[in-house]
């Protein structure tokens, strides 16, 4: 008797739960939508105002909507994807969104024929695995040490940024920097760690070609006594400290009796003779130039000023391991410890220059430095903050092809290559998941239309011909020319992709539109805030229906 009740509570569940994912699916396109005309070499910039009401010109997408402020959580779990893809593989961080967003649209219409997300998620992950066995078909391997196709490559992927226009410069730095601070690992593999040992500079001023990759570490250090101590030195002998060069203090409040008045001398002297100890246990090390990150008194730098040393202090820990790997000298704790091993000797030449108002000490010309800074110049604050995201993903790029030398094609040609294959597979996938399956193909075309979209081509005329040409599945380079919007040759035209970016670019989207589809229900445990002496009982979770999750204002006004 009662199973029609049943039925009929179980109906309206799904109902419920399908208004939620339509809900999310709607924010997570508005989120792609807003990031959409930043793909592709003839992509539009974004003009941010940020927190504190500064301005940010840029298309990179993480850039973007790492500013954003939404309210929807399905489009705050859009712009983590963005994240993850710039910290994995730092590049692809719009085409991944855009992605996950095709992904999400093309799932509305099964949602709305009542399919259950499982049998969705269950066809996209099948999707993924294929997708990801065509692309090791068709990635070609490349190689690392022939500078002419890293270029190649690093420039085609940044392409489609701001600084595209000024040629090689850009993908030459990236290219110098990785390969300095590469370490093989053993087993034929290198580790390039881009965030420790490569520090980007930006000193505004000058021209961009000025921007240079240095052989060794520059740091906005003066000398501590200018006028005594050398600002130039050639093959200097380096000593890395973390210790103070002054007399220790107590740790907390000292009191110290004195009797006689010659005590208060005695006292005195004893700091000062403290002071000298630890210069004459350094200086036995005739070094010519000592770094310390903490403070250095006034005695000491007469000591090691009257011994011809010159001395920094207060130097950031980074900066200070950046030396280290950079001249080869070990920092130390107590000067007390110190050995001839430790002293850098790898380090040509050691200066400290004015740029603008401000002094920059140069240790540079190393002899195999594994750290390294880029200095970048150029006209405005503005200009050098988006040349050196762009930097960041060059270099970025650079790291992936030395990780993993293989290559894709670019210019929308692996996803054509991807959803022809699909399309092709889907017919022998059985059952219900046949029709999502084909959807997911599908969707992967999303790429090579924004690109045809953001180059003011005829859309469509330009999709059925790019189809057409890879019907079978064959034809993998043949691809849209983002600056012409032509179809062309890839392979000719040299527009690359880097297999990792691409790999990482599919699983990410694909996890994360399967990861919305199955939320059903969105619980808030935000209090609203009352207005005082109203409803005193406490307020309980709040179930969002269809209509409160529509109202959110998906995008800042």
């Amino acid at each position: 008797m009662h199973a029609p009740v049943v039925v009929l509570q179980d109906s309206m569940k799904r109902e419920q739960g399908g208004k939620v994912q339509r809900a999310n699916i709607q924010a997570a396109k508005a989120v792609a939508d807003i990031i959409r005309t930043t793909l592709g070499p003839r992509s539009m910039l974004k003009m941010l105002l940020d927190a504190s009401g500064g301005i940010v010109v840029t298309n990179d997408g993480n850039a973007i909507l790492r500013e954003l402020d939404l309210a929807h959580p399905a489009a705050k779990s859009m712009i983590e994807l963005s994240r993850t893809q710039d910290e994995e593989v730092g590049d692809g961080t719009t085409s991944v969104i855009v992605l996950a967003g095709e992904m999400l649209h093309v799932a509305e219409a099964f949602i709305d024929k009542k399919y259950h997300p499982t049998v969705i998620c269950r066809a996209y992950t099948k999707a993924l695995e294929d997708a990801v066995a065509v692309l090791d078909k068709i990635a070609m391997t490349v190689d690392v040490n022939d500078r002419a196709t890293m270029l190649g490559l690093v420039k085609s992927c940044i392409g489609t940024k701001f600084t595209s226009q000024f040629g090689d410069l850009i993908a030459d730095l990236a290219i110098n920097a990785t390969t300095i601070v590469g370490v093989e690992v053993g087993q034929g593999l290198r580790e390039v760690d881009i965030k420790k040992y490569i520090k980007v500079e930006k000193v505004p001023g000058g021209q961009l070609e000025d921007s240079v990759v240095l052989k060794g570490v520059m740091i906005n250090k003066d000398v501590v006594a200018p006028g005594k101590m050398k600002r130039k030195i050639v093959n200097p002998r380096i000593i890395l400290l973390d210790s103070p060069l002054e007399y220790k203090k107590g740790e907390n409040q000292t009191n110290a009796e004195l009797l006689r008045e010659e005590d208060w001398t005695v006292l005195l002297k004893m700091e000062e003779e403290y002071i000298e100890n630890m210069c004459a246990q350094i200086l036995k090390f005739k070094p010519d130039v000592v770094i310390t990150e903490k403070g250095l008194s006034d005695l000491a730098c007469h000591y090691l000023s009257k011994a011809g040393v010159t001395a920094i202090r207060r130097l950031r820990k980074t900066d200070n391991n950046r030396i280290a790997k950079a001249c080869g000298a070990v920092i130390v704790n107590r000067p007390d410890e110190l050995q001839e091993s430790d002293v850098g000797t790898g380090a040509g030449l050691f200066e400290v220059k004015k740029i603008g108002d401000e002094f920059f000490t140069f240790i540079v010309d190393c002899k195999d430095p594994k750290a390294c800074t880029v200095l970048l110049r150029g006209a405005s604050k503005d200009l050098l903050n988006e040349v050196e995201r762009n930097l960041q993903d060059a270099m970025s790029v650079a790291r992936n092809i030395i990780k993993h030398p293989k290559l894709v094609p670019g210019g929308g040609a692996t996803e054509l290559t991807v959803s022809a294959m699909l399309k092709q597979k889907s017919s022998s996938v059985e059952g219900i998941e046949k029709w999502p399956y084909e959807a997911a193909a599908i969707a992967f075309e999303a790429i090579p239309r924004t690109l045809a979209q953001n180059c003011g081509v005829n859309v469509i005329r330009t999709m059925t011909a790019l189809q057409g040409k890879h019907a079978n599945g064959e034809n993998a380079w043949i691809g849209i020319d983002g600056n012409t919007g032509e179809i062309a040759d890839i392979k000719e035209r040299k527009i690359w992709d880097s297999y990792a970016v691409k790999a990482q670019a599919f699983k990410t989207a694909i996890e994360a539109a399967c990861l919305l589809l199955r939320i059903d229900d969105i619980v808030s445990g935000i209090k609203k805030k009352q207005a005082p002496g109203a409803g005193q009982g406490q307020s309980k979770p709040k179930i969002e229906e269809e209509g409160d999750a529509d109202n959110d204002q998906l995008i800042p006004e």
